[in-house]
């Protein structure tokens, strides 16, 4: 592997962000006067709630909160994560399970580390989110991707699982409502996984930040619900990022058996410590709070995702099964390639990523950044205007 002088091997294998990277490249190219349209950025495009942000300020000025506190959170935030998961996807815990986070990241980094030993192999369905991979090699595991794609609806089966399942399997990272492709697990197929991870004695960190983003006739279906057994082999991944448009104030938070909070929470205290009080009392207003902006934001994920879904169907060479979580659509871009663009030609999504970037200023990520390459991912967090200019752009180029 080729790396510069006294950089570790772990860290030199470590892949960029695709999502991070195109993200700041097309703001780079805004900035630089570029009528650039980015479908990248996997944030909400509103502001965060107003009382949220009140909340903020009256934490900023109160000097209890300019001193460290718990590693593993504020005891109050912990208690409300506690409520507010039983609330909304009715998994009763304890406050000592909750580890709070510097965003959702952390709690999927923080999870393999508690979890993971060299060698132990990860099943991951993909496509997947960009980090996950990462945070398992971080570990010294091994993620071992299952393919799925649109004809399965990005839904991985129990028989796919069973034959990708070895020895040396120790977890599965699952992900409902998806990051990248807005696909929901019914809670049939959830309660089906749940099942065979019991069986078979493997951990599961389950990432359940899109949670409220459903849309249509879909539901979402916690894991530790829907198989209660699977409790003491099952690590929740969540936070306020997406909920309540909150990506920059980084807290997320885990919920596992005691055990792993308890070894999670040596962790941070070496790592972190707290995470900003400020943001902790934040996301205290936010989950103890009313959840009537989180639907009026859902609302308008929902008009964007049916407009996106019908005009990514309209171009040419472009096929697109409808998401039905996240504020994702994950179209088939395969008949884009290798034709005639403007007199040029892209044989890989990632270069049609760059050529359509050049071209009509239209930003998208390539399939390769979440292991599935001939797709890609559209962010429909952006302004209503925006999202059909850009896909309006596309559809004029390939015309």
């Amino acid at each position: 592997m080729s790396r510069s002088p006294g950089i570790s091997q772990r860290v030199a294998g470590v892949a960029e962000s695709a999502t991070v990277a195109i993200t700041t490249k097309a703001k780079a190219l805004r900035a630089a006067g570029a009528p650039v349209i980015g479908y990248g950025a996997g944030e909400p495009d509103f502001a965060t709630p107003d009382h949220i942000v009140r909340a903020a300020v009256t934490a900023a000025q109160d000097p209890k909160n300019h001193k460290y506190t718990p590693a593993v959170g504020l005891p109050e935030l912990r208690d409300a994560v506690a409520a507010k998961t039983l609330r909304d996807s009715g998994y009763t815990v304890a406050a000592n399970q909750v580890v709070v986070t510097n965003g959702g990241k952390q709690a999927v980094y923080l999870t393999c580390q508690a979890l993971l030993d060299p060698g132990d192999e990860v099943l991951l369905p993909a496509p997947y989110w960009v980090t996950y991979p990462e945070a398992i090699k971080l570990s010294d595991a091994v993620p071992v991707p299952i393919d799925t794609d649109d004809t399965t609806g990005y839904k991985v089966t129990v028989e796919q699982l069973e034959a990708a399942k070895t020895e040396r399997t120790k977890m599965l990272v699952f992900c409902s409502p998806s990051n990248p492709t807005g696909a929901v697990y019914t809670k049939d197929e959830v309660t089906e996984i749940g099942r065979w991870l019991v069986d078979n004695d493997i951990w599961v960190m389950t990432d359940e930040i899109y949670e409220h983003l459903v849309y249509g006739s879909a539901e979402f279906a916690s894991l530790p619900v829907a198989v209660p057994e699977l409790a003491e082999r099952c690590v929740v991944v969540n936070g306020v990022a997406k909920t309540y448009a909150m990506t920059g104030w980084r807290v997320g938070w885990l919920i596992g058996p005691e055990a792993v909070a308890k070894g999670v929470g040596k962790l941070v205290g070496h790592m972190t410590t707290n995470v900003a009080n400020v943001s902790q009392r934040a996301a205290l207003a936010a989950v103890e709070g009313s959840l009537d902006s989180v639907h009026a934001m859902r609302e308008a994920f929902d008009r964007r995702r049916v407009t996106m879904h019908g005009m990514l169907n309209d171009i040419p060479g472009v096929s697109c099964i409808e998401p039905e979580g996240a504020f994702y659509a994950f179209p088939n871009m395969r008949g884009l390639l290798n034709r005639d663009l403007a007199g040029k030609t892209a044989a890989t999504t990632l270069e049609l990523a760059g050529l359509i970037l050049d071209e009509v200023q239209v930003a998208f990520v390539p399939g390769e950044a979440f292991g599935l390459p001939g797709y890609a991912r559209f962010s429909f967090a952006l302004a209503d205007d925006d999202l059909e200019e850009g896909l309006a752009r596309i559809q004029t180029l390939v015309s």
